[in-house]
């Protein structure tokens, strides 16, 4: 049989938007809107997600379900991505800090909605694949580092936007320093030992506004 093309890729990333969109439709009432942003699933269409996860798992790429990439880590379901990105609704001008690279698939979705992306992974291996793949395929507002997420880097806040693709036990302190006033933050955050999709926000006077959103399941936050 025969490799697909670019064009049978093009059809499989279409249809994983249309059932994003499902997904959304149908968890309406827990997010209190339908549809998710037109940039979000339109950026969700562009990024090419096989390349992102290891070969032997390529082939399933498009289908709405996490992928493991190595070191009992996986990369999370499409649905969880787009939704992730349209609570944090980041913007051209906008530098978000991202806590988790994996191997660079969330960090590809925000680059093509935001300004600047600083991201920081805690794996190496990771973080040096993910450097690779994403200057490979021409994204040049991405900067990648090895270290412990939970402080941030302060030598680049404060950012407009933050997202933790790593669920926490509490939001680390250093993040929500180094987030803006009239900034966001969506997280994984455990309550009562559950994790649920949660965002942040940050008033002009310094003071916090947490929503909790729909159950999630994610890897969680790794310090040093």
């Amino acid at each position: 049989m025969k490799p697909m093309n670019e064009e049978h890729l093009a059809v499989l990333r279409r249809h994983m938007v249309e059932v994003i969109a499902i997904h959304a439709d149908l968890a309406s009432e827990e997010l209190g809107k339908a549809t998710l942003d037109e940039r979000v699933m339109a950026s969700m269409r562009r990024v090419p997600r096989h390349l992102f996860v290891p070969a032997p798992v390529a082939p399933y790429a498009y289908q709405d379900m996490p992928l493991p990439i190595g070191f009992d880590k996986t990369v999370s379901q499409p649905f969880i991505v787009a939704l992730m990105t349209d609570l944090l609704a980041p913007q051209p001008h906008e530098a978000v800090l991202e806590i988790g690279t994996g191997l660079g698939y969330q960090t590809a979705i925000l680059a093509e909605l935001a300004g600047q992306v600083w991201s920081v992974e805690i794996i190496e291996e990771f973080a040096s694949h993910a450097e690779a793949l994403l200057q490979g395929i021409g994204f040049s507002n991405i900067a990648i580092r090895v270290g412990d997420g939970s402080r941030g880097w302060s030598e680049h806040a404060p950012f407009d936007k933050i997202l933790l693709t790593v669920a926490a036990e509490r939001t680390p302190p250093a993040l929500l320093e180094q987030l803006k006033p009239a900034g966001r933050l969506v997280l994984p955050l455990v309550s009562e030992g559950v994790q649920f999709l949660t965002t942040i926000d940050k008033d002009a006077a310094g003071h916090l506004k947490t929503r909790k959103l729909i159950p999630v399941r994610f890897s969680r936050l790794e310090t040093v």
